[in-house]
């Protein structure tokens, strides 16, 4: 298990997304995936599309003008579909 950082500051929809999923797809089940984003629509799209793939959104927020989420990543095993 290991934590990684996305930086997907200045990117707006649907960037931060594709972002994510394409660092996820090189993760390992266990790992953490922090992102830091500018976009303020990643604070619901994110976590939706965490919800469909089956991770997990452990913490999120904004605080100025910056969102940061940490992700808990599922592998296939893990997957609820």
């Amino acid at each position: 298990m290991a934590e990684h950082e996305l930086d997907a500051r200045r990117l707006l929809c649907p960037m931060p997304v594709i972002r994510v999923q394409e660092r996820i797809a090189k993760l390992e089940s266990g790992d953490m995936l922090r992102v830091y984003c500018t976009d303020p629509g990643a604070l619901l799209d994110i976590p939706a599309w965490c919800r469909v793939h089956g991770h997990r959104v452990l913490e999120s927020g904004e605080h100025a003008g910056e969102v940061t989420l940490l992700i808990a990543v599922s592998g296939p095993a893990e997957d609820t579909h």
